[in-house]
């Protein structure tokens, strides 16, 4: 099984469950880890959050024993402000922390923040080096392939980030402008792999064991970030780690296995985050989970007006 070491940190394996707002809360990381993932990473969480308390940035700060080891996702742009409270917030019991330059969000990009952070190389150096002399962990920054088409930066951006001390980058193989449509560019990945020598995470468009191993060859990469292809479908780490072990992949989960992972899903988010929240949260989790399964686009219509686990419950003997 191919290993990858970050910093101080060895994972079990090179699978890591990309940082995505709304999905890889604390219920979700735990049904991922548990199917294999050997990273799993959090929601972004603004710095800015964090300086002024704010109340929301305190469950997503939220780490559980069995998730780890976790890696926790800070966004911002003033180095100050960013490594003061990566230091603040050491103590939790994250592994790495990274940070993003990748969010493609208008908000966030609007503000300086995220991807809009690759269009300022010397931020980049700036914000990176100050979080790195800050903390004793290991600093990793995920970025994109550029800002947009006319701005391909990630070799450059890659650079700056290992000579800032970083101690791993993820590259996402689309630009900002992009979002998330079109076809990922592996190409740039294999890039910025020959041009470092930090660990370099690839990200885009994995969504099966086949991609994992072809992502891989084609890149060189270190290690594969699965962020959307996870949706609704925590089995694929268990999936690409057969498949990276034995060349076959297994038999994709039953109807009865999604339905009982589903419930389980539910009662870990009432678990943390209770019944009014817990369930109106776990929808867009039900959309996935069920996308394919036939007679889900009726059910799908019923799951967005469900309010308790039981009405979850009886909902699911229909399908």
């Amino acid at each position: 099984m191919k290993q990858l070491r970050i910093g101080n940190v060895q994972l079990e394996n090179s699978y890591i469950l990309g940082p995505m707002a709304g999905v890889t809360d604390l219920p979700f990381r735990l049904l991922c880890k548990e199917q294999g993932a050997g990273l799993v990473c959090m929601e972004m969480v603004s710095a800015k959050g964090i300086l002024y308390n704010n109340k929301n940035t305190e469950s997503l700060l939220e780490i559980h024993p069995e998730e780890m080891p976790a890696s926790l996702q800070l966004f911002g742009s003033d180095p100050k402000i960013v490594s003061e409270m990566a230091k603040r917030i050491e103590e939790r019991p994250f592994a790495i922390l990274d940070i993003n330059m990748g969010c493609p969000v208008p908000k966030v990009v609007k503000n300086g923040e995220g991807s809009a952070l690759m269009k300022n190389p010397k931020l980049v150096f700036e914000l990176v080096s100050a979080v790195v002399k800050a903390i004793e962990k290991p600093v990793t920054v995920k970025i994109r392939k550029g800002f947009d088409d006319d701005h391909i930066n990630a070799v450059e951006i890659a650079k700056i980030i290992e000579e800032a001390g970083a101690a791993a980058v993820a590259v996402h193989g689309r630009t900002r402008e992009q979002y998330y449509s079109g076809k990922a560019d592996w190409d740039i990945i294999r890039q910025v792999k020959e041009a470092v020598t930090i660990p370099v995470i690839g990200n885009g468009d994995v969504n099966s064991g086949e991609k994992a191993i072809a992502m891989r060859e084609q890149t060189g990469c270190d290690g594969i970030m699965i962020a959307r292809g996870a949706q609704g479908n925590p089995w694929i780490f268990s999936e690409l780690l057969e498949y990276e072990r034995s060349g076959t992949l297994p038999p994709r989960p039953s109807v009865e296995e999604i339905k009982k992972t589903m419930l389980r899903h539910a009662r870990l988010q009432l678990k943390f985050k209770g019944d009014f929240i817990g369930m109106r949260e776990m929808r867009k989790h039900v959309a996935w989970y069920t996308k394919g399964i036939h007679g889900a686009a009726r059910f799908r219509e019923l799951i967005n007006k469900v309010e308790t686990y039981e009405e979850l419950e009886n909902i699911l003997t229909s399908l």
